[in-house]
């Protein structure tokens, strides 16, 4: 008769505690599924960055210089898909074009985008929401600028990053990557402003296949010609 009673305790018991357990992983499970879902997509997000120039040129954003240089930068749409198609769009229109590097930090970034070259300015297209990721800045990283006190103030201002500051991961969209010449970003002329500022005199993707513009040669300087009055006054004195 114990036995039986036990036994039957034995049997409540651990037909109690199973039904807890069940609630407990349905209530889970959605989160479980999200937590999936999220690391499946950081996984398909690209790490490494294409550095052939032949690979999609369609997401490779061509900067010529004033100083002569053609910078390449590979834009990524899996980090910031709205970015990327800002950036492009406004390439196309010509909006950068001619326009100055108005801020430039020695060890830090480069800054352009604007067109009133005084850090106030942008385009007549919406602001951006953030789309923060994962990417580090590091040496060559391309991330749009925005106000410090609104997140989703992104529009066309644009900076490159001269050395690693990790203190703008998330707090910035990472959008793309110098893949040629970053020598030529280097040289981009200090200041905030600079008082001779690099500019932008063509911005294009590089799909479009638009020959490189280079800057216009100085014209010389006038000879002063000389006149009959001038040699009549010369030898008057």
């Amino acid at each position: 008769m114990i036995r039986s009673f036990a036994t039957l305790a034995l049997t409540a018991s651990l037909g109690f505690t199973a039904v807890p357990a069940i609630a407990q992983d349905t209530t889970l499970t959605p989160a479980l599924e999200n937590t999936a879902n999220r690391n499946d997509a950081v996984g398909r997000v690209p790490i490494k960055v294409e550095t052939d120039m032949q690979v999609d040129p369609e997401n490779i954003l061509l900067l010529d210089l004033s100083t002569g240089e053609r910078v390449a930068i590979r834009l990524v749409p899996q980090w910031a898909p709205n970015h990327v198609e800002r950036v492009k769009t406004l390439a196309r229109e010509g909006f950068y074009d001619g326009v100055i590097f108005h801020r430039v930090i020695d060890e830090f970034m480069a800054q352009t985008g604007d067109p009133t070259g005084t850090g106030l300015g942008g385009s007549e297209l919406p602001d951006l929401e953030e789309e923060f990721n994962m990417l580090p800045h590091v040496r060559g990283s391309v991330a749009m600028a925005r106000q410090a006190e609104n997140t989703d103030s992104a529009n066309s201002q644009f900076f490159i990053v001269f050395y690693p500051r990790f203190s703008l991961d998330r707090n910035y969209t990472n959008f793309g990557r110098v893949i040629s010449n970053m020598p030529a970003v280097d040289k981009i002329e200090r200041g905030q402003p600079p008082s001779n500022p690099t500019s932008i005199l063509q911005a294009s993707i590089a799909s479009d296949n638009k020959p490189q513009v280079m800057p216009s040669a100085a014209a010389p300087a006038e000879e002063e010609r000389i006149t009959l009055d001038m040699l009549n006054a010369s030898a008057e004195e």
